[in-house]
């Protein structure tokens, strides 16, 4: 939404419109108070609002937080077709990328949880699992990689790119 609220009329250049203004859409979705009653109702162990460092960085946050270890499958990860194509436009990881409106739950049965959100319209999907020690897995296919801790946010990197290119114009 941010992106393509700031960045509306070059990405349009490229993108069909209705692909700009369903993004643009997505700053009506960003509170998760909805999903959060919900996971309450259902048992949830532990949420986390899916901020700040995108999905990767919330993964990250919640495995330190419990002190465990987790694994996860990068293709479980629900990702909206708008975001693929602004991400790849600005080449930025889209896991890595404020990601309001989403919540991570930690639950003992995903599956029951995952149905309970759909049933009230909420997209959501089992993506791993809470694991003894400390390794913070992701799997993506036949790779599997550690994942990093948390580095800045994507947004900056293409707040970033707009900073440089106005000192060079200056």
């Amino acid at each position: 939404a941010i992106l393509s609220a700031a960045k509306e009329e070059e990405l349009k250049e490229r993108y069909p419109a209705y692909i700009i203004d369903n993004a643009k859409g997505f700053i009506n979705d960003i509170s998760v108070v909805k999903d959060s009653r919900i996971a309450m109702e259902h048992d949830a162990v532990f949420m986390h609002d899916v901020t700040e460092g995108g999905i990767f960085g919330a993964l990250y946050e919640v495995a330190g937080a419990a002190r465990m270890g987790l694994k996860v499958d990068l293709k479980k990860i629900p990702i909206r077709q708008e975001t693929v194509e602004i991400c790849e436009y600005f080449d930025i990881n889209p896991y890595m990328l404020i990601s309001s409106g989403s919540m991570l739950i930690v639950t003992k049965d995903g599956a029951t949880m995952a149905d309970a959100l759909a049933l009230e319209g909420i997209n959501a999907a089992v993506i791993g699992k809470i694991t003894e020690g400390n390794d913070k897995i992701i799997i993506n296919g036949d790779e599997t990689r550690h994942l990093d801790p948390p580095s800045c946010d994507e947004l900056y990197k293409v707040k970033r790119q707009l900073w440089d290119q106005r000192r060079e114009y200056n």
